[in-house]
């Protein structure tokens, strides 16, 4: 079955417990829902290790609940240099996370890296809900960045 594989996506955000496994999890859905599964191989990791081996945070899992998605064994992770050899594109949230992963990587892995909604026509970062509270607006940033991603990756 890997070698069906044409797509291997990293999400990345500070944590791996809110935003990047969101969009994993998104991604996978829409993936399934469009019946490419064996073409896709997805997963979400942290620039920090803050968060590492903890479970999605319970508003981003139960925000995921809401439609259907589910994420139980989801633990989080960092990332790794192996990475980026691993992945074909690695997907970050926000400004500050593409920084991090230069200040950890240097710019050797910067044509892997794209930020998630810049795959959208209205660029901008995904909203923290870490900060904010506000997992609604990341839903829709993480849906909108998910679904416009698929759009590219499929049409090409």
């Amino acid at each position: 079955m890997k070698e069906n594989i044409k797509h291997r996506l990293l999400f990345v955000c500070h944590g791996n417990i809110c935003r990047s496994p969101m969009a994993e999890f998104v991604m996978k859905k829409l993936v399934e829902e469009a019946g490419l599964e064996t073409q896709f191989e997805i997963a979400s990791a942290a620039t920090s290790t803050d968060e590492i081996g903890n479970p999605v945070y319970p508003p981003a899992k139960q925000k995921l609940a809401e439609h259907n998605i589910g994420c139980e064994d989801k633990t989080a992770r960092q990332i790794t240099r192996e990475d980026f050899e691993k992945y074909d594109l690695v997907v970050v949230m926000d400004g500050n996370n593409l920084r991090n992963l230069e200040r950890m990587f240097g710019h050797a892995y910067r044509n892997k890296t794209k930020l998630l909604m810049d795959f959208t026509p209205h660029p901008h970062d995904v909203a923290d809900p870490w900060y904010t509270r506000d997992f609604e607006t990341t839903w829709r940033d993480v849906l909108a960045g998910c679904t416009a991603l698929l759009h590219v990756l499929t049409e090409k």
